[in-house]
C-alpha cells in the first residue's frame, strides 16, 4: 500500500491563516457533553487540584487526549475530595474553520490568596503552533451552587502548567514554558517527523524555553520580566515550578528529556543561574514542588531505585535546607505509569496529592498524608490515606 502524500507547501500554506483562530478566547461553560464524561472519553488526565477557603476541593483533568484533542473538564468535592459531582464545566476552545481542534492540552487550578479560583490554560491551532498561548479565568464564588467563570485573558505565548508562587512581598510569579520549535505539531496524521515540519514564528525563537511574568495587582495585570533557557540539548516542555527560599532567592525545578534541573534568582525572577542538574535523579515527567505551612518544602516525585527514569513509585521527599537535601521518602504509589502530580495542604497541616495512572482507559488518584509522614516514611500521623480513586473511567471501573 503506498505511503500517504501530500502537497507539504499548500498546507503550510493554509495552516498559516488559520493560526489567528488561536487567540480568540475560550470560555469555561456549564454541563459538559456526554461525550467527555470518563465514562464515555474513557481519558483521564491529571491536570491539577486546589481548595477554597471554604472547604470546596476543585479537581481539572484533561479529557480527548494528550494531543489536539485536549480539552479540560472541571468538576468538585464538598466532602474534602473523597468523592466528586459528576463534570461540571469545560473549557473547550472549539474547531478553526478548518476542522482543526485548538487544543487546551495544558491547564491548572489555583486558588489565589483572596479566596479566587484560577484556571490558567493553554490554547493552540492543533497540538501545538509554535506559539500557543497561556490564558486564565477566575471564578470568584467558586463555593456557590452556581459557579461562573469570568471572561478569559491571554497573559502570552507559550504554557503554564504549574501554579503561580506568591512571594512575602505579594508579588505573583507565573513561570510559562514557551516549547521549543521543533515540537511544532498540528495535526499528527498530516505530520511526518521525518518529513518537512512547520516553522511558524521563528521571531520567537530566542524567547523559548521559561519565561517569569509577575502580577503586582492580584493578577490584573503582568509582566514579562526573566526569562531562562533550560539544558539546550535536554529540553522539553519545561514544566517549571518556583519556591522562594528563606533568604529571599529563588529556586525553580524544570524538567528536561532525561530528568530535572534546577535554577536560582537572586533578584525576584529577573535573572537566573544557568540550569544545573538536581541531585536527584527523576523520569521526565512533571513533579511537584511546594512550600509548606512549616516553611519547610514538599516535592513530590518519581524515585523508582532500579529504574529511575521510569515513571513508578510516586514519593514525597521533605527539605528542610531549602532544598539542598530532601528527607524522608513517603511512597504514595509504586505502579508503572503513575504521573503528573499535584495538590495542596490544608489548614491542618494535611497534604492532598491528585495525579493520573495510565491515562487513556486510566483514572485519576489522590494521596492525604502529612508531613511527620513523609520524614518517617510510614504513617505516623494517622491521616494516611492512598490510592483513593476520584476519577475513573468506564474501562477502569469495570475492569480491574
Amino acid at each position: 500500500m503506498p505511503t500517504r502524500q501530500y502537497d507539504f507547501n499548500m498546507y503550510r500554506e493554509f495552516m498559516a491563516t488559520q493560526l489567528p483562530k488561536a487567540l480568540r478566547p475560550a470560555k469555561v461553560v456549564a454541563d459538559p457533553p456526554l461525550r467527555y464524561w470518563p465514562e464515555v472519553d474513557d481519558y483521564t488526565m491529571s491536570c491539577g487540584m486546589d481548595i477554597t477557603p471554604a472547604g470546596r476541593v476543585w479537581l481539572a483533568w484533561f479529557a480527548g487526549g494528550d494531543n489536539e484533542d485536549a480539552v479540560v473538564i472541571l468538576a468538585y468535592s464538598d466532602d474534602g475530595g473523597m468523592t466528586f459531582s459528576k463534570p461540571q464545566f469545560i473549557l473547550d476552545p472549539g474547531y478553526a474553520d478548518c476542522g482543526i481542534h485548538l487544543s487546551a492540552v495544558v491547564a491548572n487550578l489555583w486558588t489565589a490568596p483572596d479566596g479566587r479560583l484560577f484556571l490558567f490554560f493553554t490554547q493552540s491551532l492543533g497540538y501545538f503552533d509554535g506559539r500557543s498561548g497561556s490564558w486564565y479565568s477566575v471564578c470568584d464564588n467558586p463555593d456557590s451552587d452556581r459557579p461562573v467563570w469570568s471572561q478569559p485573558v491571554r497573559v502570552w505565548h507559550g504554557a503554564s502548567l504549574n501554579k503561580p508562587t506568591v512571594l512575602s512581598n505579594g508579588t505573583w510569579l507565573l513561570p510559562i514554558s514557551l516549547w521549543p520549535a521543533n515540537y511544532e505539531k498540528i495535526e499528527k496524521k498530516l505530520q511526518d517527523p521525518k518529513g518537512p515540519q512547520f516553522k511558524f514564528f521563528p521571531e520567537l525563537d530566542n524567547q523559548r524555553g521559561v519565561n517569569i511574568f509577575a502580577s503586582r495587582d492580584m493578577g490584573k495585570s503582568w509582566e514579562r520580566i526573566g526569562h531562562v533557557r533550560n539544558a539546550k540539548e535536554l529540553s522539553t516542555f519545561d514544566e517549571p515550578m518556583i519556591v522562594e527560599r528563606k533568604d529571599g532567592s529563588l529556586l525553580m525545578y524544570m524538567r528536561i528529556t532525561n530528568g530535572t534541573t534546577q535554577s536560582i534568582s537572586t533578584d525576584g525572577g529577573h535573572t537566573w543561574t544557568t540550569p544545573e542538574r538536581t541531585s536527584f535523579t527523576n523520569a521526565s515527567a512533571r513533579f511537584f514542588l511546594r512550600k509548606l505551612q512549616s516553611g519547610n518544602l514538599l516535592l513530590i516525585r518519581h524515585a523508582n531505585p532500579d529504574a529511575p527514569l521510569e515513571r513508578s513509585f510516586m514519593t514525597a521527599y521533605i527539605s528542610k535546607d531549602d532544598g539542598r537535601t530532601w528527607l524522608g521518602g513517603l511512597l504514595l504509589d509504586e505502579r508503572k505509569g503513575i504521573s503528573y502530580p499535584d495538590g495542596f495542604q490544608t489548614s491542618d497541616g494535611r497534604i492532598h496529592i491528585q495525579y493520573d495512572y495510565k491515562r487513556e482507559c486510566g483514572e485519576i488518584y489522590m494521596a492525604v498524608f502529612k508531613e511527620e509522614d513523609v520524614l518517617a516514611c510510614k504513617n505516623v500521623s494517622g491521616f494516611v490515606l492512598l490510592k483513593h480513586p476520584v476519577v475513573q473511567s468506564f474501562t477502569a471501573k469495570t475492569i480491574q
